[in-house]
């Protein structure tokens, strides 16, 4: 098993008044060559945006983009025709394949959005653009963190790529183990609040690792925890 551990204050910020942005991966002004991708995992931008703010019509082409609110409301609207609202308790995936112009704002004017933006690098290039949006699914009975996005679609939204991701609350003591889907696969977890042990390494709020070359790996919850977890090809 590999690993490589990502502390919360090793991302890049930027606080533009407006926007106040943690990069886990390289974007926008913040370079590091060692910080470029996971495997298919470009972008983890830990993104709050003032009331009223937002990103205004911009481009995107053959990438797979989520963006799952953590508090607030996040306002979206596209050249695909989609003026959508989404909340905490929601995920949205867009494709934007061939090519798509979108804007994402603060719903409210006055409270702000806390919100999660994660690209993917799609398993093919040159796809029609598409556009979803669910609940996040209850923790099931089993106590396995709900699966949010997935190729085929038949759990979360559908994601272009051999990439799973899942996000759920843990309470204290709780275990949980990740079985990857098949060889050639690598996990990047982020404990978002809380504290849990994550293939063997202890991570707090905001804290992350990546792991690979495991066919599993074990989670377990030292404290009250909300965990992402984004399972992707180390190679595509």
């Amino acid at each position: 098993m590999k690993t490589i551990v990502h502390p919360h204050g090793s991302r890049g910020h930027a606080n533009h008044g407006w926007l106040r942005t943690s990069h886990s991966f390289s974007f926008a002004q913040w370079h590091d060559p060692e910080r470029m991708n996971f495997g298919a995992l470009r972008v983890l931008n830990d993104d709050c945006v003032v009331g009223g703010a937002g990103f205004g019509a911009h481009p995107h082409d053959n990438m797979e983009i989520l963006s799952i609110p953590l508090s607030g409301a996040l306002e979206h609207e596209d050249n695909m025709g989609n003026q959508t609202v989404i909340r905490e308790g929601e995920v949205q995936i867009m494709s934007a394949g061939t090519g798509v112009v979108h804007s994402e704002k603060n719903h409210h004017a006055t409270e702000e959005v806390h919100f999660l933006q994660i690209w993917v690098f799609p398993d093919r290039h040159n796809l029609s653009p598409t556009y979803g949006q669910i609940k996040v699914p209850q923790m099931e009975d089993s106590g396995d963190l709900p699966c949010i996005a997935s190729p085929d679609g038949s759990k979360g939204v559908r994601i272009h790529q051999n990439a799973w991701f899942y996000l759920g609350r843990m309470q204290k003591g709780g275990h949980h183990t990740h079985r990857m889907h098949g060889e050639g696969q690598g996990l990047y977890a982020m404990v978002l609040e809380g504290e849990a042990q994550i293939g063997g390494i202890v991570l707090g709020r905001r804290d992350a690792v990546g792991i690979w070359e495991t066919p599993d790996l074990q989670i377990d919850v030292s404290e009250d925890s909300q965990i992402l977890l984004m399972e992707v090809p180390m190679r595509w």
